[in-house]
């Protein structure tokens, strides 16, 4: 088994002690775990507080790009994981999931909690992905 850290200098610096994902070779496949993305820029600002669907958008289009990174796509997603502040955004981010997902259609999980880490982030998502080498 092999384990590489993946880390991106696109992303704003990481606080603590994480990455942005890990790869795992295990025989002839790879898996690939993220860390929940949310919608914040390279200097740590919070982007479209107001705005559940365009902060889906950027967060899958975060995990696009750590997912490349590693040699993979939002095509080998096998599990979501979205968590919302309010439920009520459920339609809007939907049909962002929906879009972004719909090669894939992963085991999907979604979850209200009371806050995120940065204050004005309504979602955050992390997936696992299985790649064959």
């Amino acid at each position: 088994m092999k384990k590489t850290k993946i880390n991106s200098d696109e992303f704003a610096e990481r606080i603590g002690s994480y990455s942005h994902g890990y790869k795992i070779e295990i025989g002839d496949a790879q898996i690939i775990f993220t860390t929940g993305q949310i919608a914040m820029d390279k200097d740590g600002n919070v982007l479209y507080p107001d705005d559940p669907a365009k902060q889906a958008e950027f967060v899958f289009e975060s995990l696009q790009k750590i997912l490349k990174q590693a040699g993979s796509s939002l095509d080998d997603v096998i599990k979501v994981t979205i968590f919302v502040i309010d439920m009520n955004d459920f339609s809007k981010i939907s049909k962002i999931r929906d879009q972004y997902l719909k090669n894939s259609e992963p085991a999907s999980t979604l979850v209200e909690v009371k806050k995120l880490v940065k204050d004005g982030c309504r979602i955050e998502v992390e997936v696992i992905a299985i790649k064959n080498k």
